[in-house]
This record gives C-alpha cells, structure tokens and sequence, in this order.
C-alpha cells in the first residue's frame, strides 16, 4: 500500500472541508430523511496528497448519500502532521466534545491510537489504510468503538512487492536492491519492512544494499537515494513502498547516470504519474491503491452505522478497483482507460 507524503496541499482538496456543526445522529433503526451528521476526518497529514484523496473519496460520497437518502452531511478535515501524539489528541477530542456523529482516520500510529478508546462519547470511527489496535496485520475491528476498517494487510501486500524483486532477480547474482521506506519508526512501515526482508532473504542472489526513509516525499527520497548510490552505482533495483518515493528515485537514478527502465523499479499508491510511467517502461510495476475509492467506503459504512443499517466490518482496500493490486505495462496496457485516482 499505500500508501503518505508531505505533498503541498492543493487549496480545491482542502477547501472542501467545511465548518463542523451541531447535529442529531439519527441513529435509530433505518435512520429517516432529513437526519443531520457531522463528520471529522482525522489526516495523519492533511498536507499529504494520499490522505487528501482519501478526504476527495469522504467528500464525494457525501454528496452521492445526501441526495440518495435525504440526509445532511457536514465535514472537518483535521492535520496529524504525520504525529502520533498529536492525532491520539484530536481522536479523544472529537470523540468527546459532542459534536461528532462520527469519525473517519487514517491512522498514523494504529496501536497507539488504541489509547483513545472508550472514546468520551458513543461516536463509531471507521479506519482507513491500516487498522487501529495492536495488531497492524488484522483488519477485523479489534477495540469497541471502531466499526469498521477500509484497508488491506501491509505485511500481504509488502509480500506480494518482494516477490516481485524475486522474480526479477532470478537470473542476476548478485541482485542489489535498495529499500525505500515512508518513516522508519511508524508501524505501518516497520510491518512492511519485515515482510520485504522476510520474502527477500529467502533468495540467497539478493543484496539489500540499504533502508533508507523517503518519509513519503519526493525530495526526502531523492536525496537518500541519492547517497544510498554514492557507493552503490552498480545497483540492480529499488523497492519503495509510496510512489512519490519511486518519483524521487528516479530523478536520483537519472542523475547518477542510470537508466530506471533498465533496473528493477517499483512503487506503491497507484498515482496518475506512477501509472504513467508503468506504461512508459520506466518503472517495472506499481502496487495500486485507491484511496478516493477508500474515502467513499468509509463514509458508506459510517453512516450505516449511524443510520442502524448492516455495516460490513472490513473493505478489502485490493477489490474495490478491478485491475491490480500489482500492475505491469502488460495489466495497464490491458485498460487503457485507467489513469489512476490521485495525484502524487
């Protein structure tokens, strides 16, 4: 997955969020035409284009449910600024001032936000990305209070990344690979990052030259990419688990006077300019991600609950579009309309 990066907002996505109000939660069975809820979507980072999409998604279906149902659905984006503490904060917050009927989160500390629960008021929160409890991997609610989780396994889907470079490598001894993960000490990534060297020591040929954090950024990954080759010119492939990582490591590749669509090249969100440079050649593959599509179920889900309706538990974040999860030139070229549904 999926997918986080300090990308400067875009004022359209932001501006979407409008004041929180007052609201009556109309929760009883069915719900009725006319029922007010207020939502806060809390960003690990509002400023980051992969949680703006996700926002796009929220927004989206709250227009869609407002003319589907006859209800009324007000929103307020709140910043993480990719800060566990800070986002524990603002999830008591709203779980507690009265003013929420529910809360959309994309966790930038899954089990530390376990801390949150009970919240101070009966207000249901959906999570989106990766889970909130103590285990990353289980996607299944794991603390009362938290309805639903709109996501897919990290370690799976960084799994299914590495055996991408297995394949790869098959027919080159050594295989020099660099890994670029988002942040170092974030669960999320620690999941990923185990499940790479799991998969990857498995094949004796392949030499992880180095980790390095690409924080979800372009420029942060271009310059540890770019160390990372000062000693490694001879690299044979990078791994990056965020597109705009991948983005940064190329421009580096580049600089150093190596061609990407000559390496093992390979990125994950599933952005326009990821996909682009899928069908270009230049990067091997993408695991695609949805988050407009995430932000939409999220929502779905959460006013199910509001309004006493079947939720569904957990969305498995890897069906909600037909192509992927792990796409090629050959997959992408096999729906020549699809470009993606986000920005990096």
């Amino acid at each position: 997955m999926t997918h986080l990066s300090r990308i400067i907002a875009g004022a359209g996505v932001v501006a979407l969020g409008v004041s929180l109000a007052a609201c009556s939660s109309g929760s009883g069975s069915g719900g009725s035409g006319g029922d007010k809820y207020s939502i806060v979507f809390l960003a690990s980072s509002s400023q980051n284009g992969y949680n703006q999409a996700v926002y796009e998604g929220v927004q989206k279906e709250a227009k869609d449910l407002e003319k589907k149902l006859g209800i009324t659905i007000t929103t307020k984006i709140q910043d993480g600024q990719f800060d566990a503490n800070t986002q524990l904060s603002q999830l008591q917050n709203a779980g507690t001032t009265g003013q929420a009927s529910g809360i959309i989160v994309v966790p930038q500390d899954g089990p530390g936000l376990a801390a949150a629960f009970p919240l101070g008021n009966d207000v249901p929160v959906v999570s989106v990305l990766n889970p909130i409890g103590p285990d990353i991997d289980k996607m299944a609610p794991q603390i009362d209070g938290v309805v639903s989780t709109v996501a897919s396994s990290p370690s799976e889907g960084a799994a299914r990344q590495a055996q991408t470079v297995v394949d790869y490598c098959k027919n080159i001894d050594p295989c020099k690979i660099g890994l670029v993960a988002g942040l170092l000490n974030s669960p999320l990534d620690v999941a990923r990052i185990a499940a790479w060297n799991k998969v990857l020591a498995q094949s004796p040929n392949i030499k992880i030259v180095g980790t390095v954090e690409g924080a979800y950024d372009r420029d942060k990954s271009l310059t540890a990419v770019s160390n990372l080759l000062q000693a490694n010119k001879d690299i044979n492939g990078i791994l990056s688990n965020a597109d705009q990582q991948t983005q940064g490591a190329q421009i580096a590749l580049e600089n150093a006077g190596i061609d990407p669509s000559k390496i093992f090249l390979t990125g994950g969100g599933g952005t326009t300019e990821a996909v682009k440079a899928v069908r270009d050649g230049k990067w091997t593959n993408d695991y695609l991600n949805y988050p407009v599509s995430m932000g939409k179920a999220a929502l779905e889900q959460l006013v199910n609950k509001l309004r006493g309706e079947k939720v569904q538990s957990v969305v498995d974040a890897d069906t909600l579009v037909k192509i992927g999860p792990m796409a090629t030139k050959k997959d992408l070229d096999a729906v020549p309309d699809f470009t993606g549904e986000w920005n990096g």
